[in-house]
């Protein structure tokens, strides 16, 4: 590839009209573009870069990551390139354990639920997506310099090898990082929480294997330091700088070496990077105006401390996706796209906020206050033993059912099914989309109010994981091998459940009337209230 042509081959055509235009080819970037392209939506995405970007910045994602890799196509090809990581330390000066966090080999949501990774190969897998998809458009070398939106569209005005033209959208999203000129064009100012660092980042490539510690924060007062796996081939140790001035001395290839000679030498690893970054804690007032929206971190950004960075950005991916799909389809008003501000918005704000916790409790260059966090948080872990997992906040207000049942808003499970062909997690047995999950009890209820054959047409799966595989017209039955589903219906206190293409739990109900009415609202969200008029769907 050249700076002048990318694979997708040839100009932008002048006046071209597309249904989304995503500015931006980062990982969030790609996996809307991928999301959009699956539901057959015309994507363009325009990046000003030649090429991928090809340097790592991430360092690791969680289990509900994975999922939305799974759906992309891309989870097996990259397990062998992560690590699982079992365990995350906190450590003082003197290598004192002050905290632990623990992760699980199977999350909620199927998959190892701490993965380290290298972000050249992600983005690797990503963009084979991509660019595996017609109906989705990538084009280097193309800089967004103007946008003006209208009632129906947006027109972006781009500068690349073909010189100055431009192209329409019915949407945009900027997926164009901290410093999106998508976000300067709308006029959105940042909150900012006032956590900002500058960190001096080294990362390794090695060259035999080498015992380091795979994930580590080290609360130094002299020298706060995070190490960290960024999976089996490369590891990152970055240090806190006192100023960001003092990066042009410290970066200098000896006195890196000297800071990580305790755990890595010449002959251990080859260092492939040393860049600056400033950690900070922003985000955006508005995510959406008119048609345009912002996604990633071009609307938010957090501290690295709980790795929840492009997580984030791939939940905007997922919520934003399945929205618009609703949109183009023109079964669902343009309106509910400000429901993803409404629900995104409080979960980043969270995690942002602890994470803003741990990096001052890490970063404190004071020994005398270094000394009593020290004290607390041993006492703290004498008295309470294994630490308290960190607990995301679920969906409060927007798309969701009406009636709040337990469960409604929060992370669905995923398990391990059977279908009677083949064993593997649920989203690769039934595929994606709204779902319907339902004790076997309740289809005769949903056959009877003529709900099965709606919610077919919708595109809604009903899926039944019970004790065994076996054939039904208009559902899934399937085997819940491990009792996955019968446990979360048990914990839930519910015999159906909802759940949304972005995994999250549109509703939930128990007993046959409940679960029509959940069914019918449900339809009612996804295809216009298409059901049939005998359909009751306020029960």
């Amino acid at each position: 590839m050249t700076g002048t042509e990318d694979a997708a081959g040839g100009p932008v055509p002048h006046g071209t009209t597309v249904d989304v235009a995503v500015v931006g080819y980062g990982p969030v970037g790609m996996v809307v573009a991928g999301l959009l392209g699956q539901a057959g939506h015309r994507v363009l995405v325009l990046e000003r870069y030649a090429g991928l970007y090809n340097l790592p910045r991430a360092a690791s994602f969680d289990d509900e990551t994975m999922r939305t890799l799974a759906r992309l196509g891309v989870a097996e090809e990259l397990l062998p390139k992560v690590r699982v990581q079992r365990t995350y330390e906190w450590r003082n000066g003197r290598g004192d354990l002050l905290m632990e966090q623990r992760f699980a080999e199977t999350g909620r949501s199927g998959w190892a639920e701490w993965n380290m990774m290298y972000q050249p190969d992600l983005e690797e897998a990503l963009d084979a997506v991509c660019r595996s998809m017609p109906q989705v458009d990538v084009r280097h070398s193309t800089t967004v310099v103007a946008l003006e939106q209208a009632a129906d569209d947006v027109t972006l005005t781009v500068e690349g090898p073909e010189g100055r033209r431009t192209v329409g959208a019915r949407y945009v999203l900027g997926c164009d990082g901290g410093n999106s000129f998508v976000r300067s064009a709308l006029g959105v100012e940042l909150d900012d929480y006032g956590f900002s660092e500058p960190w001096m980042v080294c990362d390794f490539r090695f060259r035999r294997p080498t015992r380091v510690p795979l994930a580590l924060q080290l609360g130094d007062p002299l020298s706060p330091t995070s190490i960290i796996s960024l999976g089996p081939a490369h590891h990152r140790f970055s240090f806190m700088l006192d100023s960001v001035d003092d990066f042009g001395t410290e970066r200098d290839p000896q006195r890196v070496w000297k800071r990580v000679a305790p755990y890595l030498t010449p002959d251990d690893a080859d260092l492939i990077r040393v860049a600056t970054y400033t950690f900070r804690s922003l985000v955006a007032d508005h995510w959406r105006r008119g048609r345009v929206l912002l996604a990633g971190d071009a609307a938010h950004q957090m501290p690295p401390f709980l790795g929840q960075g492009m997580c984030s950005g791939f939940r905007d991916a997922q919520n934003l996706a399945f929205k618009l799909d609703l949109v183009l389809r023109g079964t669902a008003p343009d309106d509910i796209l400000d429901t993803y501000q409404t629900e995104r918005e409080p979960h980043v704000r969270a995690v942002t906020e602890k994470g803003i916790e741990l990096g001052h409790l890490q970063t404190l260059r004071d020994p005398e206050r270094a000394a009593e966090r020290d004290r607390t948080l041993l006492a703290r872990r004498a008295e309470s033993g294994a630490p308290e997992p960190m607990r995301f906040p679920s969906l409060d207000d927007g798309l969701l059912a009406r009636t709040s049942g337990a469960g409604r808003g929060q992370l669905s499970v995923q398990g391990v099914v059977d279908d009677g062909t083949r064993r593997d997690r649920l989203d690769q047995i039934v595929g994606g989309g709204f779902h319907l999950l339902v004790d076997e009890g309740l289809l005769g209820a949903l056959e009877t109010s003529r709900l099965l054959d709606d919610l077919a047409r919708a595109g809604v799966r009903v899926v039944v994981p019970g004790e065994r595989a076996a054939a039904h017209p208009g559902a899934a039955v399937v085997h819940d091998t491990d009792g996955t589903y019968r446990g979360w219906f048990t914990e839930l206190g519910c015999s159906a459940v909802a759940v949304r293409p972005d995994f999250y739990v549109f509703g939930t109900a128990s007993g046959p009337d409940a679960a029509v009415g959940l069914a019918g609202e449900l339809l009612s969200t996804v295809h216009g209230g298409v059901a049939s008029p005998d359909v009751r769907v306020d029960a």
